[in-house]
This record gives C-alpha cells, sequence and structure tokens, in this order.
C-alpha cells in the first residue's frame, strides 16, 4: 500500500518540493488579494457585509457579473489620494535613502570586526527584533515628547530655553522608520559583504587606487545585490506603514496606511478602502519588477 506512494516521493520529490510553497502562496497570500480585488470592483452599501455581490442571481441562471470600476476612478479623482500616495513613497523613499547611508558603514563595520567582536555586534543589530514593535515605538514616544528625554537633556545642555517639537512631526516618522527597518537594510549587506574578497582592495591598492576609488569601483559594484535587497525590504514595507505614523506623526503625518484604516474602520467603505491596497500593491511591484529585472541581467552575463 505504502510502495506506490513512496515510488511517487521519490520521482516527483522536487516537484513535491517546489508545491509547498506555492500552496502557501496560494493560500495566504493570492486567495486574500483576490478578495480584496473582488471587494474592490463592488458598490459600497450600508449592509454587512458593507459591499454588493459580485453575482447577482437576482434573475436567475446565467448570474449576472457587477462590476464597478467607479472605485479606482475615484481614486484618481480625489487630490488626498494622490497626495497621500505621492507622500507615503516620499517618506518611505528618503527613509530607505537614510537607511541604506546609516546601514552601510554599520555593516561594513560588522564584517571588518575580528574575532567574537563580529557576532557580539549582529546580535545588537538583532536585538531590538526580541521586543515587541509596539512597545519599541512607544518608548520613541516617551523619549520625543515634549516633556521627554530628549528635551530634557537640550535643555539641561542649554542648547535650547524651550521644549523643541519632536513628536507628531515628520522628523518623529522619519526617526522611527528608520530605527524600525535599519536591521532589514544591515542584514543582507553584512551577508554580501562577508563573502567579498578583501584581497580585491589590496590589489586596486597595489594598481594605484587610492581607498576611495577603490570603493566606488571594487567594493560597491560588488555589493550592489545587497544595497538593492535592503533597499527594497526597506521601501515596501515603509510605504505602506501605519503604526509609526499613527503614533510618532499623529494626525499631521499623511500616509496611505492611515487612509486604509480610516475607510475601513471610520467611513465603512471597503470597496474604497480596497481599491486602495490594490493600488498600492500595483505601485511597489514596480521596484520588485526592476529589481528581478536587474537579478536576471546579472544572472545572464
Amino acid at each position: 500500500m505504502f510502495v506506490p506512494f513512496r515510488a511517487l516521493m521519490q520521482q516527483h520529490w522536487k516537484a513535491i518540493v517546489v508545491l509547498i510553497p506555492f500552496l502557501w502562496l496560494l493560500v495566504f497570500f493570492l486567495t486574500p488579494f483576490f478578495i480584496v480585488v473582488k471587494i474592490s470592483v463592488a458598490e459600497s452599501l450600508i449592509a454587512s457585509p458593507p459591499f454588493s455581490r459580485l453575482l447577482d442571481w437576482s434573475n436567475g441562471w446565467p448570474p449576472t457579473i457587477a462590476i464597478n470600476l467607479e472605485n479606482y476612478a475615484y481614486l484618481w479623482e480625489d487630490s488626498l489620494y494622490i497626495k497621500t500616495y505621492l507622500s507615503s513613497l516620499k517618506i518611505a523613499s528618503i527613509s530607505t535613502l537614510l537607511c541604506l547611508l546609516i546601514g552601510y558603514p554599520m555593516a561594513y563595520a560588522i564584517v571588518r570586526t575580528p574575532g567574537t567582536g563580529k557576532f557580539v555586534l549582529l546580535l545588537l543589530v538583532m536585538l531590538p527584533f526580541w521586543t515587541s514593535f509596539l512597545l519599541r515605538v512607544y518608548a520613541w514616544m516617551g523619549l520625543l515628547a515634549d516633556q521627554g528625554t530628549i528635551n530634557d537633556i537640550l535643555i539641561w545642555l542649554g542648547l535650547v530655553d524651550k521644549p523643541v517639537r519632536l513628536l507628531y512631526s515628520h522628523f518623529a516618522v522619519y526617526v522611527g522608520i528608520v530605527y524600525t527597518y535599519l536591521p532589514f537594510m544591515i542584514l543582507p549587506l553584512y551577508a554580501i559583504m562577508e563573502r567579498l574578497d578583501h584581497s580585491l582592495n589590496e590589489a586596486a591598492a597595489d594598481l594605484g587606487a587610492k581607498p576611495v576609488s577603490a570603493f566606488f569601483t571594487v567594493t560597491l559594484p560588488l555589493t550592489m545585490p545587497g544595497i538593492l535587497a535592503g533597499c527594497l525590504l526597506v521601501f515596501i514595507p515603509a510605504t505602506g506603514e501605519f503604526v509609526i505614523p499613527d503614533l510618532l506623526g499623529g494626525g499631521n503625518v499623511l500616509m496611505i496606511g492611515k487612509i486604509l484604516s480610516s475607510e475601513f474602520n471610520a467611513n465603512h467603505d471597503w470597496p474604497v478602502a480596497s481599491a486602495v491596497a490594490v493600488a498600492l500593491l500595483l505601485v511597489l511591484m514596480v521596484p520588485m519588477l526592476f529589481y528581478h529585472r536587474i537579478q536576471s541581467m546579472d544572472v545572464n552575463r
């Protein structure tokens, strides 16, 4: 009884191994995504659920397919959504650049650290993940508040006479995003730099290249895959971030995650909220496709 099953496993084990993640994506990503797409083309109703059905059976067989594309047209017609998308992309892009400028030298320093110090530094990078994300954001609220630790130190040092408004500002949002997603930039860069042959820099120096020239001609191009991976890992979640702009930015920072929450919870307009989510996913697919194309070009070389 078990022989055919064993023979099937031996013959098709590669296909079975590949099939498992595809089934996982189908159940936990594609199915919810198609549900959201279905809601995005429905009409908003005062009912439960608050949207119309995709298939209308009132006239019998065959059912009528009711598709409403006005939700997507509404996103284009209302300037609020366009401003929110642009604001989210701007904040995510600047945050990604800051993470890169901070994370690159940190990753390089970790790789060059000898002995067990390297693993201690890596542990310090990953240590924040052992604490609740929400708790860390609330901690920053205490640090950035008008009567918080940072303002107390500035006043004690005599740098300011009264508290500086740090909380509920773009500055606080940038601090929160950079602090939260910096490890996602450092770890891919560390993985790439760890595999680099550092004798190439010595060879460049022997050929007369200065340290700055050797960095831009040798180190930087070889670490470009890690840079692209780290930027994607920071940019994509930062674009749809909700908790950080809501808690650290208050109502002063406009991001798409806040709009999604308002449409779903406050306005109960699920079709428009779903259209916002689908449009956001389509926007985020652009850098993902760009990264995939860059990888394909590197493989074909």
